[in-house]
């Protein structure tokens, strides 16, 4: 399954903490369509569509418009009690942007080669579904862990602990979280549909974006390391 580019605004570490100690805003060291572009694919419809296909399979439209709509409630909520609480976490421990970087990057690199490696695993026979389709799935599975990943909060807290103190520019995070958040709700009503059309080409998509994904791991976790002082990054 595709999906995390995993928050390189957050660890753009060294760059981006640097523009912001020299007084510039977090929108000029952090552009609004990188953080848009990096939401996207933490928090996006790719990694959606299988999994609510499945959940949903042999159901009323009627229903799966409903249970999208009620996943994608409860996900902005937790986003934004997430971010609050990340937030102030945050701050009361004083954690340093690096640090938090070189953490993301580890686990980053880990799950995104498990999930290459799982692309060249040859598949179980499918097992029948015991749960049968009802609104309570709107919570968990869907709104979290599925649309609402680990690695998408810990996006969402980070870029509002870089905007600290630029109301504007957590705004604009706001307002894309909330663009991102109606992708995947049109993308959940239109998911039977574009799987049935172009599984092929998002399993092939899947693939190249995980060879991305470990490599930005990798990336991550160095960049941190050089924020830190531990070593010199010469790319």
């Amino acid at each position: 399954m595709t999906w995390r580019l995993i928050i390189t605004g957050l660890f753009l570490a060294s760059p981006a903490m640097a523009a912001l100690d020299t007084g510039k805003s977090f929108t000029h060291a952090v552009p609004a369509q990188r953080v848009f572009a990096l939401l996207f694919l933490m928090i996006g419809p790719l990694k959606i569509l299988g999994p609510f296909v499945a959940m949903t399979r042999g159901t009323e439209p009627a229903f799966r418009r409903r249970l999208a709509t009620r996943a994608i409630l409860f996900s902005a909520a937790a986003l934004v009690l997430a971010g609050s609480i990340g937030h102030q976490m945050l701050r009361n421990f004083n954690i340093p942007i690096p640090i938090l970087a070189l953490t993301g990057g580890l686990v980053l690199f880990l799950v995104a080669l498990q999930t290459l490696l799982a692309q060249f695993k040859t598949a179980d026979p499918p097992r029948a579904e015991t749960r049968k389709p009802e609104m309570a799935m709107a919570i968990n599975p869907l709104a979290f862990p599925t649309i609402v990943t680990p690695y998408g909060i810990a996006a969402v807290i980070i870029f509002v602990s870089l905007a600290e103190g630029d109301h504007a520019a957590q705004l604009v995070i706001a307002g894309l979280v909330g663009v991102i958040l109606l992708l995947d709700w049109l993308a959940m009503l239109a998911a039977h549909t574009i799987l049935k059309h172009a599984g092929t080409a998002l399993q092939i998509f899947a693939i190249v974006l995980g060879v991305t994904q470990v490599a930005l791991g990798l990336l991550i976790i160095f960049q941190a390391l050089a924020a830190t002082g531990v070593l010199v990054l010469r790319l």
